[in-house]
């Protein structure tokens, strides 16, 4: 079985020294395979079942918080983005931190490495790193830190780093924004320091009605209060209201336009229907009611006056550029 195994060693059998080292070597191989065989197999696939079922693990809790989270958003959760977003983050995470610790444990007690110069090294060369990409371990630890508060989600409409639009996608590094004119933002969590979020809570509108200063404002109120319970309580906005809408009376006269300010509160981002349909109807009310909306521009004429002033009624100055021309010859005088 020997010379099957090793052939050359045993074709140089009878050559020394050169046969004898080549003997040697082969017993030294086959002392190393057979304490593999023997030590080191059982430990590598220990190690490999070991971190197969680990990540079985991971993908498991991972896969159950994504099936919640589609649950859950199917019932109309405002968190279940950043549910999905969150439990893929942990598995590509956990599944990295399993093969490392793996690879450790594989080096250690099977190949027989001394990890030990080997981790200060890293060490070194961690610390190396993370000062050369500060702004990167900055731009994970805010998107960690807007995963875990629940700042704004998929979908949400916001204010990042100055810019608004529509969150279109996130990661523990960047947020993407689409802008209302189609612009593309890609924003780095890091510069990330204020978020206004319009799809939290609810939403508070003003619609600033302007009629003209000869209407009566005990005639206006009624008319606009009236107009605004109907849009509320109409079948399509009534679940859009969260409380009645409240007219203030006179807000400001700006030349012959008197402001009536109504606020409605609605659900978040689901005014601009109701402002729409509230706006119309007063309009036709207006014209129905024989109002003339208000205009900073028209100018009211008084009755005419009676007397002039002196400046008025004096006679002209005389205008010499309206005399007649001199028709006489300058030569002849005639």
């Amino acid at each position: 079985m020997y010379a099957t195994l090793f052939p050359l060693a045993s074709s140089l059998r009878g050559l020394d020294p050169a046969g004898s080292f080549l003997r040697a070597l082969d017993r030294e191989w086959l002392a190393d395979v057979q304490d593999f065989l023997r030590m080191g197999l059982p430990k590598l696939l220990f190690i490999g079942l070991y971190t197969w079922a680990l990540i079985l693990l991971v993908n498991f809790i991972t896969t159950r918080i994504i099936k919640v989270a589609e649950h859950r958003d199917k019932l109309g959760s405002a968190s279940a983005a950043q549910v999905r977003t969150l439990a893929t983050v942990i598995r590509a995470t956990g599944i990295g931190i399993v093969a490392f610790l793996a690879l450790l444990q594989i080096m250690e007690n099977v190949l027989h490495f001394n990890l030990g110069p080997l981790l200060a090294s890293a060490g070194v060369a961690g610390v190396a790193i993370g000062l050369a990409a500060q702004t990167i371990v900055k731009d994970v630890l805010n998107g960690i830190l807007i995963l875990i508060e629940d700042q704004y989600n998929v979908g949400d409409v916001v204010t990042l780093a100055g810019m608004t639009g529509t969150v279109e996608s996130m990661t523990l590094r960047r947020t993407t924004v689409r802008g209302f004119d189609g612009v593309l933002y890609i924003i780095p969590n890091s510069q990330i320091t204020n978020v206004a979020n319009q799809n939290r809570g609810f939403s508070v509108a003003t619609l600033n009605v302007s009629v003209d200063f000869s209407a009566n404002p005990d005639q206006v109120i009624p008319l606009l209060k009236k107009i605004a319970l109907e849009v509320r309580n109409e079948p399509a906005f009534k679940d859009v209201f969260l409380a009645d809408p409240q007219v203030f009376g006179v807000d400001s006269i700006k030349g012959t336009e008197v402001i009536y300010p109504i606020q409605i509160r609605t659900q978040a981002r689901k005014q601009f229907d109701a402002m729409r349909e509230m706006q119309k109807r007063i309009r036709l009310a207006l014209e129905e009611h024989n109002l003339l909306p208000g205009s900073p521009y028209r100018v009211l004429s008084g009755p005419a006056q009676t007397a002039r002033p002196e400046a008025e009624t004096a006679p002209a100055a005389h205008d010499p550029t309206t005399d007649k021309p001199n028709e006489s010859n300058p030569f002849t005088g005639e």
